[in-house]
């Protein structure tokens, strides 16, 4: 999978390409060279695709000719999956077919534009003749298919990083600018073609804007959007994915529980996506884990990592992780998250809102951020009341589930409230993560004791394996007793904020 770092510009039919040999960070430019590129675009009837950002295309010419599937941005960063040109110019191959099930929900993907693209390409170039920036002037040729077939002709520059840095993109964009471009009005080629064509997302005209409900409504349209971004990802098993999808499911269920008096009727819809977010955690937790005992023995001396230690906690470990993918890919392909996904765009279709939602945001939202709050101190003083080492330590459990539920809640908030509740998402987090580091530990313990179980069968040295159960035992130790300060210190500022 290739990432595409650009920037589009719309541009008039007369534009000139400035000269860029003397841009700061390049040694020479070469080109233009000449390309024509023809290609067709697959979505569904009803353009599910296009609506969430999404391409599918096949293209003949250039130098990547094939079948080109490109994600939504994300962080500035756009994913491209290829697939080599197939037989068949009618059929999607089946690989990028599933990878875009989240959005077709089993609809038929067929051709719905036909791009005709004229292509002068230049590339700036460092002092050993490496690309460092792509720049691609089109003269495009649309056609919307199953219409009239009226040709649209427009002109359009795209800068793209190849081996250079985000500052050179800059500069040239500044450039461009300075001689007649102007930042794309639309992210793609056919999302200019279908302009107008194109659904409203899920949620968009539902509510009034400046409501309560309008804030809800908004966040839960943007985690539902991060769901999905995340689906093809996951089922590629790329870094990261599972923890994004599993936190866009956490922001979800926090939302509909903490907003519960302004949006209601939703907890059919929280048990499902807890049930997703359990699919999920499982592969999660084992990348993590992998991750840490991998730095652990990084950094220990040779002569102490005796056996094959490095097997146990890391290949043996990845193989558990792959597996935990394929059960993940079999949720994503079922009819039970398939249905999960039609009622999410069910609600952002026709929200059930109380009477609240209607309300100017402020008192309604700070009072679930209230809620949120004293549910969190309520939880806090009564782990601290148990004498039961075990029943204190599955208390806090809870009290780090309740500092999320507040965190997810005030990042919710930050856009329409205000800074404070930046700052008290800041302060929820830090106890979070500090009960995470600890939870982190404990649980590492009980894999490396399982994992020197069975190496004890096998008959292998596990000196190792206490070593780096004291490392975690310390570490578990160290943030237990560091966490008393935690609390002090998000309290006090949480006191400050004044929800």
């Amino acid at each position: 999978m290739a990432t595409e770092i650009e920037d589009k510009f719309d541009v008039p039919a007369e534009f000139m390409l400035p000269d860029l040999a003397d841009v700061p960070g390049c040694a020479e430019v070469a080109g233009p060279k000449s390309y024509e590129l023809v290609a067709v675009y697959f979505d569904t009837p009803d353009l599910r695709l296009a609506a969430r950002g999404v391409t599918l295309r096949r293209r003949r010419g250039g130098a990547d000719p094939g079948w080109h599937l490109k994600l939504p941005k994300a962080k500035g960063v756009r994913s491209e999956i290829t697939h080599p040109l197939t037989r068949s110019a009618k059929i999607v191959p089946a690989e990028l077919a599933g990878l875009v099930r989240a959005y077709t929900r089993g609809a038929e993907l067929v051709p719905v534009a036909r791009l005709e693209t004229k292509r002068s390409v230049t590339h700036l170039l460092d002092g050993t003749g490496a690309v460092l920036l792509e720049i691609a002037d089109d003269r495009v040729k649309g056609t919307v298919l199953g219409e009239q077939e009226t040709a649209v002709r427009w002109r359009e520059v795209e800068a793209e990083l190849v081996t250079g840095g985000r500052d050179l993109l800059k500069r040239v964009g500044r450039r461009l600018r300075k001689a007649g471009a102007a930042p794309a009005r639309t992210g793609s080629k056919l999302a200019r073609l279908l302009d107008g064509r194109l659904p409203a997302p899920p949620g968009a005209a539902a509510t009034r804007p400046g409501t309560a409900g309008a804030v809800v409504l908004g966040y839960l349209a943007a985690q539902v959007s991060a769901l999905l971004a995340q689906d093809p990802r996951v089922r590629r098993a790329e870094e990261d994915a599972v923890h994004r999808m599993r936190v866009a499911c956490r922001r979800l269920r926090s939302a509909l529980t903490s907003f519960k008096k302004i949006i209601t009727g939703t907890e059919h819809l929280r048990q499902e996506l807890r049930w997703l977010g359990r699919a999920l955690s499982e592969a999660r937790d084992l990348e993590v884990t992998r991750a840490r005992f991998a730095a652990h023995l990084d950094r220990l001396p040779a002569e102490m990592i005796v056996g094959p230690v490095r097997t146990r906690l890391g290949a043996d470990l990845a193989a558990r992780e792959r597996a935990a993918y394929d059960g993940i890919r079999e949720v994503l392909d079922g009819e039970r998250y398939a249905a999960l996904l039609d009622a999410l765009d069910a609600l952002l279709a026709d929200p059930p809102f109380t009477p609240l939602a209607a309300k100017r945001p402020d008192k309604p939202l700070r009072a679930a951020a209230d809620r949120c709050l004293r549910r969190l101190g309520r939880l806090y003083a009564a782990a601290q009341a148990l004498d039961d080492p075990r029943a204190r330590e599955a208390a806090m459990h809870d009290v780090r589930k309740a500092a999320k539920r507040a965190r997810y809640t005030a990042e919710a908030l930050a856009p329409a409230l205000g800074a404070e509740f930046a700052d008290l998402a800041r302060q929820a987090e830090a106890i979070q993560e500090a009960l995470g580091r600890y939870q982190d530990a404990v649980a590492a313990q009980a894999v490396l004791a399982e994992a020197a179980e069975a190496a004890r069968r096998a008959g292998e040295d596990t000196f190792t394996y206490g070593v780096l159960a004291g490392l975690e035992r310390a570490a578990a130790e160290r943030d237990q007793a560091e966490f008393p300060r935690v609390w002090r210190e998000a309290a006090r500022g949480l006191a400050q904020i004044g929800v």
